[in-house]
């Protein structure tokens, strides 16, 4: 039992301070999960020592050697990451743009394979509630979303232009993918009539038609079709 409890704690000394030094000369972006490939670094690196501290027949010398060998690695792979563009595209990636000019770019969600709905989802955690306010967004390597809105959306605050407050609105979304979502519409207390009419007003009369459909109180509706590029 004692050797057991030495053991572990000799494997979990070692380890801690192996993990400090990696970071460390590696630097912060094991951390920060950068890019995919640093992620699943830091993954290996907890289940490399997490394994080693239960398995008996791994001594500290084996917890050194694989964690020494595959820190050698990743430092190997952040020197060519600097040295080399070539080298950084595959190990770090590329940001997909995923809106363009305020349209939502159908074949970049695909290639992500993402939905409408996960967009929507994560322009929300990104403080921004409706596509509409987006001039660019692009998805980068590490899933997080860069956000560049509209000039009429961008951030100010009231007090900069001695304007009085007004009232706050949620968007909501009418159609999503052809689908028209009824419940959505009921709630707002309109009907099918109220939907024609607003889409009419793009010349649209096929609900098919419509990608992505709108509405915010006091802006009216936003519209992109299938056919928008």
């Amino acid at each position: 039992m004692t050797l057991s409890f030495l053991k572990i704690t000799i494997d979990l000394v070692t380890g801690f301070f192996l993990m400090f030094i990696i970071v460390k000369v590696v630097g912060r972006k094991i951390i920060n999960h950068i890019s995919p490939f640093t992620f699943i670094t830091s993954l290996m690196l907890s289940e490399m020592l997490g394994n080693a501290m239960y398995e008996k027949r791994v001594g500290v010398f084996h917890i050194i050697y694989s964690m020494c060998l595959w820190g050698a690695l990743l430092f190997i792979v952040e020197f060519l990451e600097r040295k080399s563009l070539f080298f950084r595209g595959i190990f770090q990636g590329k940001p997909t743009a995923l809106i363009k000019n305020g349209v939502v770019d159908r074949e970049a969600l695909k290639k992500c394979r993402m939905n409408l709905n996960q967009l929507q989802s994560l322009l929300r955690q990104s403080e921004t509630f409706s596509i509409r306010e987006v001039a660019f967004c692009y998805l980068e390597a590490n899933g997080a979303l860069s956000i560049l809105k509209k000039a009429r959306y961008q951030k100010t605050t009231m007090e900069d232009f001695n304007l009085p407050r007004s009232a706050v609105y949620i968007p909501v979304t009418l159609i999503r993918d052809g689908k028209v979502l009824w419940d959505e519409i009921k709630d707002l207390g309109y009907d099918e009539s109220w939907l024609k009419m607003q889409l009419s007003s793009h010349n649209i009369s096929n609900y098919k038609d419509v990608f992505l459909a709108e509405w915010l109180e006091g802006d009216g509706i936003f519209v992109q079709t299938n056919q928008t590029n």
